[in-house]
């Protein structure tokens, strides 16, 4: 199987999204086809061999539409830009033609030629402007369905060919400016979308435009400049201050901080030295820099991320079927709706009954040109683009909002996920903690001794273990600027702890077997500190000079500085939070407690995570697990969510559906609150956009006529159906202003 990504031109509404949609799961081999009207994307799964992307590119011509595969983003980009530029310079001769014609048609009865003016103002702009959606009903036609086009060309062309009539003398009324304000308002309509959705899509392209267009390589001994496509594996890049870096690699010389917010969303720079990974486009921002290029291209984290985002936004979330459903029967429910308006109004108006139901003032003269009116409103007002428009917008803008807070979601059902999940599972280590012991307590036991005197002794006597409790404790005593001393007849005891002979005297460390292996003992005072430090989850160790305890020493894998602040936030938001860890008991339940967590699940072996999470979810929970390890992996594809801490393993980001690249146990609850606020844009862009057409289609077909004595005007209906569009379109983007 293959997926591929299809750049398709030529959409014009919802209904075309489903058209091409259809076609390509027709294509033999092809197991899903997935077309997002808002991104202009089709991403297809198939079987290589039974079909082809030509066959796919093929297939989407036939159906009047065009196909490219393998499009950069920087050519995308040019193609949105002429398709806005198309559209403008449509509106613009639309409007220079169908102004004066809504003029004359409307104000100016009594000029000298009136009818045939109109007839040369508004034929251009039919036929000319309008021709797309004469192609595209012609083409929905062939594929024996029908589109938004198809509505704008019944509703135009009927008002265009009774016009004909009034040129001729057969009938008085004409419509010529109906037809060509109707399509100018479309096309002002579709200008305004395009607009929009670039907007929409501005993240991918605000991401894709950090990329340095050159870099500076040694090559042959010789600094030169290249264009960064140009950039191989191995090269050695050299990196100015204030400059950015052009693609990933590796520290060869030189001291820095990058800013590596682009990437991360973290404003702190980072320090680099000699060995340190650095990322293509983040800013270099003293030091200079000598570094090796690693990857390059489509390799690149910034690559893979857009991809990442791109792929969220060509997604289907499953929140689309709804408007799938509807807009496949939508567009023939509307013609039948428009022939009723036209055939009841016509048959109540001759029939003489109308009379009896209407007053005098507003019985209609012509009683065929009122029925036609009715009809052409009712086909111009209704929109199945809005409703289209109302899932993949919202997910282009929040999955862009999330790439910029450092926040990838994997899909749109991903960011769906985030709405529908009441229980979350937090991996400590590394997770909710540092994922490293740290020092967190020194007590002094002994009169001639300070905590400062304590930590020299255990650091002193630590430095030569390769342990990482012993590391905690070395680090701490180097960032006091304390002396160590030299330890002499250096021991590990495995399980125990250490010997070694300092400045002339015995010295152990370590637990309390340790303690009695030396010949020491506890009084009441040391034992109840011991008990004290070892129920706050913290491993603690004893320091004896000889056989006397002199103090303890702790440490812990110490919880985040966000950790607790965002289990707040997340039981806030409503969710059940439990953590998952294989320490013991005790430990966990301080962590927790620290933390703030509901309920703990402790001394679970790396191979049950998953089955710890199957438990939640058969109890009638739906789980989010937040993890990043190697032995998380089958937990978060277990979950009905899976988060990924971004500086976890590769196997763990890639069994996530959401990578939180900055590893801030905050952004699982922005993560949350993200989804649950697009979910309420796409409710709400539903809801307006039904309520739209609940509204709209009974006024335009006249339902309301007896009773208000106004009939709807089809330019003012075929305004009101541009603008619903946009307003979906632009509620979508009000995501932007939410508070994460």
């Amino acid at each position: 199987m293959k997926k591929t990504d299809l750049t398709i031109s030529g959409m014009h509404c919802a209904s075309c999204a489903v058209l091409i949609g259809r076609g390509l799961g027709k294509v033999p081999g092809v197991k899903a086809a997935n077309v997002n009207y808002a991104a202009g994307k089709a991403m297809v799964e198939y079987d290589e061999a039974a079909a082809s992307d030509q066959a796919l590119i093929e297939k989407v011509k036939s159906l009047g539409y065009g196909a490219e595969v393998g499009v950069s983003l920087e050519h995308e980009k040019e193609m949105r830009a002429q398709e806005i530029q198309e559209l403008r310079t449509k509106l613009v001769f639309g409007a220079v033609l169908a102004v004066p014609a809504v003029l004359i048609g409307m104000f100016f009865m009594d000029i000298p030629y009136r009818l045939p003016i109109l007839f040369l103002l508004s034929t251009p702009v039919q036929f000319i402007v309008g021709r797309s959606f004469y192609q595209g009903a012609i083409s929905a036609a062939r594929n024996k369905t029908a589109s938004m086009d198809t509505l704008i060309a019944l509703g135009t062309t009927t008002a265009y060919v009774y016009s004909l009539g009034a040129l001729l003398g057969l009938v008085q009324e004409q419509y010529f400016e109906v037809g060509a304000s109707l399509i100018t308002l479309v096309i002002l309509g579709k200008y305004l979308e395009a607009l929009a959705k670039g907007r929409a899509s501005e993240a991918i392209r605000k991401l894709m435009d950090l990329s340095p267009k050159q870099a500076r390589v040694k090559r042959n001994g010789q600094e030169m400049m290249i264009s960064t496509a140009d950039i191989r594996i191995g090269d050695i890049m050299v990196i100015r201050p204030g400059e950015k870096i052009p693609t990933d690699g590796t520290v060869l010389s030189g001291d820095s901080s990058v800013d590596e917010s682009m990437l991360t969303g973290e404003s702190i720079p980072v320090e680099k030295m000699k060995g340190s990974k650095v990322y293509g486009s983040t800013v270099n921002a003293h030091g200079a820099l000598s570094v090796r290029a690693d990857k390059v291209g489509s390799d690149t984290a910034l690559a893979q991320i857009v991809k990442l985002v791109e792929d969220a936004q060509g997604s289907r979330a499953p929140i689309q079927r709804f408007a799938d459903q509807i807009s496949a029967v939508f567009v023939p429910v509307v013609v039948g709706i428009a022939v009723l308006a036209f055939g009841g109004w016509y048959l109540f108006l001759t029939s003489g009954m109308a009379a009896q139901f209407l007053p005098a003032s507003i019985l209609p003269a012509d009683p065929f040109s009122f029925a036609l009116l009715a009809a052409v409103s009712v086909l111009v007002i209704a929109c199945p683009c809005a409703l289209g428009l109302a899932t993949p917008t919202s997910i282009m803008v929040g999955s862009g909002i999330g790439a910029q807070k450092g926040i990838l979601f994997k899909s749109a059902e991903a960011l769906e996920g985030t709405h529908k999940v009441n229980a979350i599972v937090l991996d400590k280590t590394g997770t909710l903690t540092n994922g490293k012991p740290a020092l967190t307590d020194i007590v002094a036991l002994a009169a001639k001794h300070n905590e400062n005197s304590i930590l020299s002794l255990a650091a002193s006597i630590e430095k030569p273990s390769e342990h990482p409790i012993a590391d905690a404790i070395v680090q701490a005593a180097q960032a006091q600027g304390l002396k160590l001393a030299t330890a002499k007849s250096f021991k590990a005891h495995p399980g125990h702890g250490v010997s070694a002979t300092i400045a002339g005297r015995a010295v152990s460390f370590g637990n309390v077997k340790m303690m009695k292996k030396a010949g020491g003992r506890l009084d009441a005072n040391a034992a109840a500190q011991l008990d004290r430090l070892e129920n706050e989850g913290k491993t603690t160790m004893i320091l004896m000079q000889g056989k006397t305890v002199i103090g303890l020493v702790s440490v812990a894998d110490t919880l985040k500085p966000t950790s607790a602040a965002a289990v707040a936030e997340l039981k806030r938001l409503g969710l059940r939070t439990f953590m998952l860890t294989g320490d013991n008991a005790r430990t966990a339940r301080a962590i927790a407690a620290q933390a703030g967590i509901d309920a703990v699940i402790s001394e679970v072996l790396p191979q049950d995570k998953a089955a710890e999470i199957q438990k939640l979810q058969s109890s009638g929970l739906k789980v989010a697990m937040v993890g990043d390890g190697i032995n998380d992996a089958p937990a978060l594809a277990q979950a009905d969510l899976g988060l990924a801490m971004g500086s976890g393993s590769d196997i763990a980001i890639e069994s996530g559906d959401v990578v939180l690249m900055k590893s801030d146990p905050m952004d699982v609850a922005r993560a949350v609150k993200l989804g649950r606020a697009t979910i309420a844009k796409i409710r709400q862009n539903f809801f307006w956009a039904l309520f739209y057409n609940i509204l709209g289609i009974p006024i335009a077909a006249g339902l309301f006529y007896p009773i208000t004595g106004w009939l709807l005007s089809p330019m003012i209906a075929g305004g009101a159906m541009a603008m619903s569009s946009v307003s979906v379109v632009a509620n979508a983007l009000t995501l932007k202003w939410i508070k994460l």
